[in-house]
């Protein structure tokens, strides 16, 4: 699978951004799609991830300001960021990873995703 992420950007605190990431290639059998984000400094983290059955789980630093939103007709997954702020600061990577025997709740971490964007900058200024 590859995945090609667009719409990162400059925007002042307060303001939103839209991330979208398009899939292809063998696209059957994905389970889980998300966002992960790296700041300078600091380790990948997950930001919002969606399962092929509609759950979906967001960090709690992202909670009420992100939105995402996955289409499996289109294969693109993409995130809908209001409120912005400084700290949401990072380069943004959309992923994708197949069923694995790991339960929902695990999705949260970058090991279990085999497919990554390219990675897209956003940058929240003060």
């Amino acid at each position: 699978v590859q995945l090609q992420a667009s719409g990162g950007g400059l925007v002042q605190a307060g303001g939103s951004l839209r991330l979208s990431c398009a899939a292809s290639g063998r696209t059957f059998g994905i389970y889980a799609m998300g966002w992960f984000r790296q700041a300078p400094g600091k380790e990948r983290e997950f930001a919002a991830i969606v399962s092929s059955g509609g759950t979906i789980r967001y960090a709690d630093s992202v909670k009420g300001r992100f939105t995402i939103s996955r289409d499996d007709v289109q294969n693109t997954v993409s995130l809908q960021m209001n409120n912005l702020k400084p700290e949401d600061t990072a380069v943004y990577y959309c992923a994708a990873g197949k069923r694995t025997q790991y339960t929902w709740t695990a999705y949260i971490r970058p090991s279990l995703y085999d497919s990554w964007g390219q990675g897209t900058q956003v940058t929240v200024s003060s």
